[in-house]
């Protein structure tokens, strides 16, 4: 039941129970105190039936939405693997937007950047779990895919009007909603164009609230320059794990301005309303063989080291320009895990 629908129903008993209290029927005179005594009655019991209704039912509070930051740094620090700057950045950046103390002036918009592989969707996820009781299942995330949603470019205009009144619908019904836009290089250039007027300081119009939103963009673009700038880092003496966000952040706001895919030539990016680039890195051999171990875990199941090297070997290829960084990073594990914990089970 949709929450306006919901408040339609309320608003009925309210009126039917109004009418029960002062009585019915043929009214020559109610006294005055008697219909306040009974409507101060029924807007106590249709108050207590809405805090009642919100302790099953999925609301716009903190019970619904505790935003529970602990419990993403615990979960990314078991499952998330190469991924420092993610850890580090994507976490203090929705602690401090999440702080009562320090309210917001505007959504938090990240952009997820990286090879296929490398967790982009797999932690927006995980913010979700997150952020929400009801995790991805949340009425208050939104999630859209390139390929299945904005897959015509001549549809362009019908898709701008989508984005629009969906986000302005959504932000109105809960304003701590999580939108999360996914394959960004497979959509249209321009579609985003009518997001910015959501997603900059002027954000806090007159018909909701839009400060407390977020905005997470996942695209493969510029997967490629960040394992060359991590190689050239690397060269000049850099560790991988002492690289940080201002290593890499103007080259995806330019890669992102400029390569084809949703966000190119955006004025969201003219007007600068992207709060952080974030780099996903190329994941190499050792970070596989930590994913391998964590989703035999995830199984039950105690592998031998010959289980591990046989998923690794059957899952990772190299890419051949720097022949250090796996090219499906982990996404193709899960499957090949399962089935090596299905054959030593039969």
């Amino acid at each position: 039941m949709t929450a306006h629908r919901t408040n339609k129903c309320t608003k009925c008993i309210h009126i039917l129970l109004i009418v029960a209290i002062t009585g019915s029927g043929t009214v020559h005179g109610i006294e005055p105190i008697s219909a306040i005594t009974g409507t101060a009655i029924v807007t106590g019991i249709f108050g207590a039936s809405n805090y009642f209704y919100c302790k099953f039912a999925e609301c716009c509070d903190e019970r619904s939405v505790p935003g529970n930051i602990g419990k993403l740094k615990e979960s990314l620090s078991r499952t998330l693997f190469g991924q420092h700057i993610v850890q580090q950045y994507v976490v203090s950046a929705l602690m401090a937007h999440l702080q009562s103390t320090n309210p917001s002036r505007k959504p938090l918009v990240m952009s997820f950047h990286g090879t296929p592989g490398t967790g982009k969707s797999f932690v927006a996820d995980q913010i979700a779990e997150a952020l929400y009781l009801e995790g991805t299942k949340s009425k208050y995330v939104h999630k859209y895919l390139g390929r299945a949603d904005f897959a015509h470019p001549s549809r362009l205009n019908e898709y701008k009007e989508r984005i629009n009144n969906e986000v302005r619908k959504s932000i109105k019904e809960c304003p701590r909603s999580l939108f999360i836009f996914d394959e960004v290089d497979k959509m249209p250039v321009g579609v985003f164009d009518t997001l910015t007027s959501f997603i900059d300081y002027a954000a806090n119009k007159g018909d909701a609230d839009y400060t407390k939103a977020i905005f997470i963009f996942l695209s493969n673009t510029a997967g490629i320059e960040i394992s060359d700038h991590l190689v050239r880092l690397m060269k000049s003496g850099k560790r991988r794990e002492d690289t940080k966000l201002s290593d890499f952040e103007k080259m995806l706001e330019l890669s992102a301005y400029n390569m084809e895919g949703g966000l190119k030539k955006t004025n969201m990016i003219e007007a600068h309303a992207i709060d952080h680039y974030v780099p996903f890195m190329a994941l190499e051999k050792a970070h596989i063989v930590l994913c391998v171990e964590a989703e035999f875990e995830r199984h039950g199941y105690r592998p031998t080291l010959k289980d591990i090297q046989q998923v690794v070997n059957e899952a990772a290829t190299y890419d051949p320009k720097h022949s250090m960084f796996v090219t499906s990073g982990c996404k193709t594990i899960e499957k090949k895990v399962a089935v090596v914990v299905y054959d030593n089970k039969t």
